[in-house]
């Protein structure tokens, strides 16, 4: 808009832009005022963000940040921006803001060396213009810890602790980091923003351990006796961890009416147990509750990556950031791109950024990126690109 401006906060002058507009955005409104007066508590989890404004007149009309964090893409950890507070004036919106602020925030991330980025979005058809895809969003399961009851009597290698997330915060960090080295999709906020689990102290962890290495973590909170034990995310290396944490769950059967945790859209409950009487299920809503969405914001994400044999032109269109015509070769187990392959005898596809991201990140195959008009793959460049990127399902971890 005419004379608006972009620029970078400090830490300090978040307390007067972009926190007040976050606060109208996601939460009740208008604030109490003592809500305010709990701002200064989060900047230093704030610290290590880049938040851009856009600015008209000294008044702030919309804010975007970028957390600089790492993921995992088929193995691979690389520099993830994390994007959150998106948000404009109520008074200034549909004008072009966040678009700017995004195209300028994604420009620094990128400079800055960060390969991939990862958001919620407010609406996906607004990032998918920005070359993101979705993943898939993680499950809540539902049941009650009298089904556990056939775990009491098993022997399960390993031993529990059990203590509050203040205390427990560098055992259930270190796993975390475990997964992301672990884990396609994976990823962790960088340790200045990560410690606000032990700083709010709000939870209960219960951390599985083998040989005195941790194997699994679950944190929850009970709201009522009679009622439920919630959970987040059930972050197991192996069945036997699982099985151990649901150990410790079934002991709460005289206690609560029902226990939920998060499970990745891999995972299987039903086949957890014989006789387990479960409720699994995906909200995607719009808003309040939406599937997390990624994109590779360089090329350079792919170089190395696992992939099968297979060999295709790719022609990158519609992008601010991927560009160009490449040849993507997996005949060495791994990825190589070559930049101008001259014509040949090589199946060709046209692929949106979006589109290129669905199959890296292993959610959509080359017949559904071509369905939803994310590029146009014709049967020969379809099978070339199955054969590079195999479906994998990623499994973002980090809520922010």
């Amino acid at each position: 808009g005419w004379g608006m401006t972009i620029r970078r906060v400090t830490t300090s002058e978040r307390l007067t832009t972009s926190f007040p507009l976050q606060a109208y955005c996601f939460e009740p409104s208008p604030m109490r005022p003592e809500r305010a007066e709990d701002f200064p508590r989060h900047l230093p989890y704030n610290e290590v963000n880049r938040t851009l404004v856009a600015e008209e007149g000294g008044e702030t009309l919309a804010a975007a940040s970028a957390v600089p964090m790492r993921q995992n893409l088929r193995g691979a950890v690389l520099p993830m921006a994390g994007v959150a507070g998106v948000v404009s004036h109520p008074m200034a919106r549909r004008r072009g803001h966040v678009r700017a602020l995004l195209h300028q925030l994604l420009d620094d991330m990128r400079d800055g060396g960060h390969t991939l980025t990862a958001l919620y979005p407010f609406r996906a058809s607004f990032y998918e213009q920005f070359g993101y895809v979705g993943l898939p969003q993680a499950r809540r399961v539902t049941f009650t810890p009298a089904d556990l009851g056939p775990l009491l009597r098993a022997d399960l290698p390993g031993e529990l602790t059990w203590e509050r997330t203040g205390t427990g915060y560098a055992g259930h960090r270190a796993f975390t980091e475990r997964c992301l080295a672990e884990r396609h999709g994976f990823a962790v906020f960088p340790e200045v923003r990560a410690v606000w689990m032990r700083d709010d102290d709000d939870r209960w962890l219960i951390t599985a351990r083998r040989d005195g290495m941790p194997v699994g973590v679950l944190t929850y909170r009970i709201d009522n006796h009679g009622g439920e034990l919630a959970g987040d995310d059930l972050l197991v290396a192996d069945p036997y961890a699982r099985a151990l944490i649901l150990q410790f769950l079934a002991r709460h059967v005289d206690q609560v009416d029902r226990i939920s945790l998060r499970v990745a859209a891999d995972e299987l409950p039903e086949l957890w147990l014989t006789d387990l009487a479960v409720h699994v299920e995906t909200r995607v809503t719009r808003p309040g509750s939406p599937a997390p969405m990624a994109r590779l914001l360089a090329l350079d994400a792919l170089a190395g990556l696992p992939a099968g044999p297979g060999r295709v032109r790719v022609e990158l269109t519609r992008d601010r950031w991927l560009a160009g015509t490449h040849l993507l070769d997996g005949e060495t187990g791994r990825l190589e791109l070559v930049r101008d392959a001259s014509a040949g005898p090589v199946p060709a596809a046209t692929l949106t950024a979006a589109g290129l991201s669905a199959l890296a990140y292993g959610v959509l195959d080359p017949a559904e990126v071509d369905i939803r008009g994310l590029g146009r793959v014709p049967a020969d460049a379809a099978a070339e690109l199955r054969r590079l990127f195999p479906r994998q399902l990623p499994y973002l971890y980090a809520d922010f």
